[in-house]
């Protein structure tokens, strides 16, 4: 079985980015908005699909193990292929960037790509906001470098505390001490206010939750507990396996004494609360029980150039043709990602009970190609 699943180009998306390379509007129509009236705002970009974890609800070591299971790296975006296309985007509306993986931290000097996408600015002058996530296992030693490069914040994946569940679940026998030190070092750096996520599966991790609260109470960090989706085809996915958010937030609300928050923006993941005592907040993101399609305002690149207009996504437009075969300018390349944004119909989450099970041959991007 092959593991890595790559999207093809939708024969509907290759139609309609010809005919905008063809009738090119005018800039300055920005925000972008697709068919259901959300604004292109965010940019996740995958800078590699490589990881160093095989988490199994994302590349189960059974299906990524051996050689020839990643893109060859010149078939990755270069850094000034990633920046100039970056800036297409800001200048279609794009004021938040998100870097990804697999891991980011893997991809070689991704601190001088950082630098590069700092120096962006908005046409009214101001700078892009940029974030990355990462596992944590190499942060330690990239925290000070990335901030000096000009990342403002992190959010780190951790899925326990307990070290022997935290190594079952990364399945590669990496220590959680190591990625608690990271997060040290994010914080001394001035990565803050820092967010940890946690996927929660049942039987799984669930039991960490709180342990996982009480640990980030009284800090800058901001746990967000997420609930186990059906992302690509490669992990057997079961709603069984979800734990919702009303329940974590039930168990939760025994111990603590919880207050509701209002979204920081529109368009937010996670729903917040605050402990009523001023220790801090936690997030639950609830794409399964409580979908969010209707404010989803993400687009995403993937390292080998293709925009993805859902994390649920079968196909992909193909950026990286249009830069190297087409040698498209950046009011051609603006064109295709604003026709492709305005056709733009994606609501997966809300549709998942009338979709059909997924498998690992359904063509769904996979998690590690596209970034959480």
């Amino acid at each position: 079985m092959k593991a890595r699943v790559i999207p093809l180009v939708d024969e509907r998306m290759r139609r309609m980015a010809a005919h905008a390379l063809l009738h090119d509007e005018p800039a300055g129509s920005v925000p972008v908005h697709d068919t259901l009236g959300r604004p292109l705002h965010d940019l996740r970009i995958s800078v590699t699909d490589r990881c160093n974890f095989r988490c199994g609800y994302c590349m189960p070591r059974e299906l990524f193990a051996g050689q020839g299971l990643f893109m060859p790296r010149s078939e990755l975006l270069d850094f000034d292929e990633i920046t100039r296309l970056a800036s297409v985007f800001v200048s279609q509306g794009v004021r938040k960037i998100r870097l990804t993986g697999g891991e980011p931290l893997l991809r070689r000097d991704v601190e001088r790509l950082v630098g590069m996408l700092a120096m962006l600015r908005t046409p009214a002058g101001e700078p892009v906001e940029l974030t990355l996530t990462t596992n944590g296992s190499l942060l330690a030693r990239k925290a000070a470098a990335l901030k000096a490069a000009g990342l403002h914040r992190v959010t780190v994946s951790l899925d326990a505390l307990d070290d022997a569940v935290f190594r079952r679940m990364n399945d590669a026998d990496f220590p959680v001490a190591e990625v608690l030190r990271g997060i040290d070092a994010a914080l001394a750096a001035g990565l803050s206010p820092l967010k940890v996520n946690t996927v929660v599966q049942r039987g799984v991790n669930d039991h960490e939750v709180e342990a996982i609260v009480r640990h980030f109470r009284h800090t800058p960090v901001v746990p967000r507990f997420i609930e186990y989706m059906d992302v690509g085809g490669s992990h057997g996915w079961r709603m069984d396996q979800v734990v919702p958010s009303a329940e974590l937030l039930q168990r939760l609300a025994r111990r603590h004494a919880l207050l509701p928050m209002e979204p920081a923006r529109k368009g937010e993941t996670a729903s917040r609360w605050r402990h009523a005592d001023g220790a801090g907040e936690i997030g639950f993101i609830s794409s399964v029980t409580q979908a969010f399609c209707g404010d989803c305002n993400r687009a995403r690149l993937s390292a080998d150039g293709r925009l993805v207009t859902c994390l649920f996504g079968r196909h992909g437009l193909d950026l990286r043709a249009l830069l190297r075969e087409a040698g498209a300018g950046d009011a051609q390349l603006g064109a295709a990602i604003r026709g492709t944004w305005r056709a733009r119909s994606d609501r997966y989450s809300e549709q998942r009970g009338s979709q059909p099970p997924g498998d690992a041959g359904d063509g769904r991007v996979a998690m590690h190609y596209i970034g959480g």
